[in-house]
């Protein structure tokens, strides 16, 4: 079976190969990000449990609903930040790559 010669051309282009770097070193610094502000709340439940119960003002919430609830918009907020920048930058390189390919 015969490769298909644009698939050489697109791996061989240079903005290919800047794309797939881009798009790797950014998508492993969200993921980090995100493990770090995940697993920096399990820390708190699991090593640092009065801080976490410390109440807010004179109500029965504590201080571990709020940092809970920061995870959770942490992790949407970086997730549209990857779609945002997937959508704009990325998809743009893409068309060009392909564009090159097919010339």
């Amino acid at each position: 079976m015969q490769e298909d010669p644009r698939v050489e051309r697109i791996q061989n282009n240079p903005k290919y190969q800047q794309l797939k770097r881009t798009r790797s070193r950014y998508g492993w610094t969200l993921a980090i990000l995100m493990l770090v502000v995940y697993y920096g709340y399990i820390g708190l439940i699991a090593f640092d449990k009065p801080f976490l119960a410390t109440p807010i003002g004179a109500g029965v919430t504590s201080l571990g609903i709020p940092i809970g609830m920061a995870v959770i918009v942490f992790s949407i907020v970086i997730t549209g930040l990857y779609v945002r920048r997937a959508n704009g930058e990325f998809d743009t390189a893409t068309r060009d790559i392909l564009k090159d390919a097919t010339q």
